[in-house]
């Protein structure tokens, strides 16, 4: 029996209708930016396999430390005790984030690390005596699939069979030149209106949502109303942390500081599965108290695995390298000029760069998980390249480590695509 038969045998997979989408691709190995699949047919990973692998699949440096890792600590309860590697991240990490961050809370996954974040938010203000029930989050906004995350994610093609049981949300449209001071008005009328915890919201690139991109000073001007309300602003850096919209952190080219920052994917370089929320101060001495019960009683059993924390750290190490940063900078160059390329075909409707992220909207209505959406996967990966189209929008996220002629291959079979939608 091969491996796809043993597969379909008892494997659930994610975002899968299995009854229209039965077959799987089964991967053997991965090396820098490409993937291997059984009968070594090279994919080349134009999206880091959601946003993970950054550094490349099985990066030496980052295999070798956490190799040497694993032979001296696998795992241990993080309630009680703590490691080096743990406290070795904490230190790289805060030298590296918005300059208010002070503490860092450990969790599974980037669903979790929000899940978290709302939690903080609401007991914050719960431990200072007040009632805060609300959550403000954008229309489009995706923020993952456990149940705090989902209900501030405006995804409905995700949620919709779990709205009854969400946290009560008030939702903005995402702020542009032509609707901003229509959408101060909306947030203005919310705060005046409701009790609101927090605001959270994903800075500048909007993943899920298409990479759908917009403004510092536009969120700047948001953050603003929300912070002279007392709300605490969340800062989901899930997907756009770790170098990706051309600064460590996308927070950073905002002016407001966010109260508190979710981190995942790229996190851990792809090697394995952690989650942070990071605070100030601030948010932290409201827990800090004789009251027990005013302690932060969250946990989780793989809370700062000792492995996950030294690929984060090798990661760290490697985002800030020389070769990294010259190659963030190469990508983001190669992308503009496709850009200028491609942007008057008559079947593009606009393009969008930002860092090494690149957008392209074609001019089609296509469902999110439709059939032409499908031909277009399968257009790409008989061509050798992995992209995942959402919709109509064709995005590329590839690692720092992709060369200039993978890049190339990229482009080539997007440009193909456009000569046959």
């Amino acid at each position: 029996m091969s491996l796809l038969e043993r597969d379909k045998k008892h494997l659930w997979h994610p975002l899968t209708q299995h009854k229209s989408h039965p077959d799987t691709i089964v991967i053997k190995r991965a090396e820098g930016a490409v993937l291997y699949n059984e009968e070594e047919h090279a994919l080349v990973d134009g999206i880091a396999s959601w946003y993970t692998c950054m550094y490349g699949h099985s990066n030496p440096f980052i295999v070798h430390r956490v190799v040497e890792q694993l032979q001296k600590l696998d795992h241990v309860v993080f309630t009680g005790f703590t490691h080096e590697p743990a406290i070795l991240l904490s230190e790289a990490l805060i030298s590296i984030l918005p300059s208010n961050q002070e503490k860092i809370f450990f969790s599974d996954n980037g669903s979790t690390s929000v899940d978290v974040a709302l939690k903080m938010a609401f007991q914050y203000h719960h431990n200072l005596g007040q009632k805060r029930n609300v959550v403000i989050a954008f229309d489009e906004g995706f923020h993952g699939d456990t149940f705090g995350a989902m209900s501030v994610s405006g995804l409905s093609v995700y949620n919709g069979s779990f709205e009854d049981f969400f946290l009560e949300v008030k939702r903005i449209p995402v702020p542009r030149e032509d609707n901003l001071e229509l959408v101060k008005s909306m947030l203005k009328n919310i705060l005046q209106e409701n009790d609101v915890a927090a605001f959270v919201y994903e800075p500048l690139v909007l993943g899920a949502a298409g990479m759908v991109m917009y403004e510092a000073e536009h969120l700047n001007e948001l953050l603003k109303i929300t912070q002279a309300h007392h709300v605490i602003n969340i800062a989901d850096e899930v997907m756009t942390g770790f170098g990706k919209t051309g600064t460590n952190f996308a927070s950073e080219q905002v002016e407001i500081q966010a109260d508190i920052i979710c981190l995942s994917k790229s996190l851990t370089a792809g090697v394995a599965p952690m989650g942070l929320t990071t605070c100030s101060d601030r948010i932290y001495q409201a827990f800090y108290d004789d009251d027990m019960k005013k302690g932060f009683f969250h946990g989780h059993t793989y809370s700062a695995n000792p492995l996950s924390c030294t690929a984060a750290l090798a990661g760290i190490e490697l985002l800030q390298s020389e070769q990294i940063v010259e190659a963030r900078d190469r990508i983001h160059a190669l992308h503009r000029s496709f850009t200028r390329q491609i942007q008057d075909h008559p079947r593009v409707k606009s393009t969008r760069t930002k860092g090494v992220i690149f957008a392209m909207e074609l001019d089609l209505n296509l469902d999110r998980y439709g059939e032409v959406r499908d031909r277009l996967f399968h257009f790409f990966m008989e061509k050798g390249v992995f992209l995942r189209p959402l919709g109509n929008i064709i995005y590329i996220l590839p690692p720092f480590v992709i060369s200039d002629s993978q890049l190339r291959k990229i482009y080539s079979v997007i440009e193909e695509v456009l000569g046959i939608v």
